[in-house]
C-alpha cells in the first residue's frame, strides 16, 4: 500500500508523538509510524523537569496526564550509611514528576487522533530510506504486521527512532559516542507504607545508588556499576551484593527480600552519551535521542525531546505556510538545538564527576 504526507515521523516515543500531535494541529499532514504493537512498550525515561512540565503545559497536555495519574517528588535526599545525610527542597514545590509513559502517549494520541490529518501506524517497521535524483529524501519503505510491506512518500522524514535510530543508520549519519565509564542495573520494587515520595542518593562502593518514587506506589532503582563489570559481577555471590543496597536504604529491606532475589531481577541498561555528527540531511532530521543520547543524569532525555518537538512543529509551520525551505528550516534546528545539548552533555560529565563530593560533611 501507498500512502502520502507532507511530515513522516519514525517513532512513537514522546518526541516523536508530540511533533505529530502538534503538526497535525496545524493541519499538516504526518504519519507516525511505531515499530512496536503498541504505545509506551519499551522502557524510557519517564521523569519530568521544569521544561518538560512547561513544554506540556503549554499544550494543554499536562492535565489529561495528571487525570491519568503522575506522581510529583517532594525533595531530593543524600543518604550515607542507612541514614539520611543532606536534604534539598526545590523551589519549584517538586523535585521532579513522574510521568508513566503510557500516560503520556496516551493522552497525546487522544489529542492527536482527533484531526484527520495525523495518522498513527503500529506494528512497522522501516526497511528502507527512498531518494530522488538530487539525492533528496523522499519517503520511506516499511514492513507493517499483517499488511506487508508499504511505502509512505514524504516531503520531510523524521527519524525520532531512539539511541539505536534505524533511520540514521539508513542515512548513513554518524553518531558520536562518548563513554561515561559506567552502565546502569535497574530494578522497580513496592514502595514501603507511608514511602514519602522523593529522589534519593547514595554512594555505595563508590558508585551512586539512586531511588526515584513512581506513580502507583514504587520506587526505580538505579544502581551504576563500572563500565563493563556486569558478566564478572554476575560470577559473584549476588547476597553481598544486594546487602549492600540493603544497608544503604534499610527501610527497602522488605521489599528488596521479597523482590530482588536474583541478578535476573535487575535490567542492564548501558550508558553512554552521543550527539550525532549531523542532524539533518536532504530533507531528513534526527530528533530526540536518535540525534543527541543522555545518560540518565539529571534525567534531561524525556524533557529534552519534548522541547525537540515543541520548537521543531513552529519552524515547520514556517515551511508549509510561509514556504519556507525544507532544509534550511530543518539547518536553522540544528543550528538552535545542538549547541544547548552540547553544554548538558558537559553537564552531565560534570554532575557525575562531583556527585561524591555530596557526600563529604562541611
Amino acid at each position: 500500500m501507498n500512502y502520502q504526507t507532507d511530515v513522516c515521523i519514525i517513532g512513537a516515543g514522546p518526541g516523536g508523538a508530540l511533533l505529530a500531535y502538534l503538526l497535525a494541529k496545524q493541519n499538516i499532514s504526518t504519519i507516525l509510524i511505531e515499530r512496536s504493537d503498541e504505545l509506551g512498550k519499551e522502557f524510557r525515561g519517564e521523569h519530568l523537569n521544569e521544561d518538560g512540565e512547561m513544554v506540556l503545559k503549554k499544550h494543554h497536555i499536562f492535565e489529561e496526564i495528571e487525570s491519568l495519574g503522575l506522581l510529583r517528588m517532594s525533595r531530593v535526599e543524600y543518604w550515607k550509611d542507612g541514614h539520611v545525610f543532606k536534604t534539598i527542597e526545590s523551589e519549584l514545590g517538586h523535585a521532579g514528576i513522574h510521568v508513566p509513559q503510557q500516560h503520556l502517549l496516551q493522552s497525546i494520541n487522544n489529542q492527536a487522533s482527533i484531526h484527520l490529518s495525523y495518522k498513527l501506524m503500529l506494528g512497522t517497521k522501516v526497511t528502507e530510506l527512498m531518494q530522488n535524483e538530487k539525492g533528496q529524501y523522499t519517503g520511506i519503505k516499511a514492513q507493517q504486521k499483517g499488511r506487508g510491506e508499504i511505502i509512505v512518500e514524504s516531503k520531510i522524514i523524521i527519524g525520532a527512532d531512539g539511541r539505536y535510530s534505524t533511520v540514521r543508520k539508513l542515512a548513513h549519519i554518524k553518531n558520536n559516542i562518548h563513554n561515561h565509564g559506567y552502565d546502569l542495573l535497574w530494578a522497580k520494587i513496592p514502595a514501603p507504607a507511608n514511602w514519602e515520595p522523593s529522589i534519593k542518593f547514595s554512594l555505595v562502593k563508590q558508585q551512586q545508588v539512586a531511588l526515584f518514587s513512581q506513580a502507583k506506589g514504587f520506587v526505580q532503582i538505579g544502581w551504576n556499576i563500572e563500565k563493563g563489570s556486569y558478566p564478572a559481577l554476575r560470577k559473584q555471590s549476588f547476597r553481598p551484593f544486594i546487602q549492600r543496597l540493603i544497608d544503604a536504604f534499610p527501610s527497602l529491606n522488605l521489599s528488596i527480600e521479597s523482590f530482588i532475589t536474583s541478578w535476573s531481577d535487575f535490567t542492564l541498561l548501558s550508558v553512554q552519551s552521543s550527539i550525532s555528527e549531523v542532524w539533518s540531511k536532504h530533507h531528513l532530521l534526527l530528533l530526540g535521542d536518535a540525534a543527541h543520547t543522555m545518560t540518565p543524569t539529571g534525567a534531561f532525555g524525556l524533557n529534552e525531546s519534548l522541547k525537540d518537538a515543541d520548537l521543531l512543529s513552529d519552524l515547520l509551520h514556517q515551511v508549509f505556510y510561509q514556504n519556507k525551505k525544507i532544509s534550511e528550516t530543518l539547518r536553522q534546528f540544528e543550528q538552535k538545538r545542538k549547541p544547548e545539548l552540547i553544554t548538558l552533555e558537559r553537564i552531565q560529565f560534570q554532575r557525575e564527576k562531583e556527585f561524591s563530593s555530596h557526600f563529604i560533611s562541611s
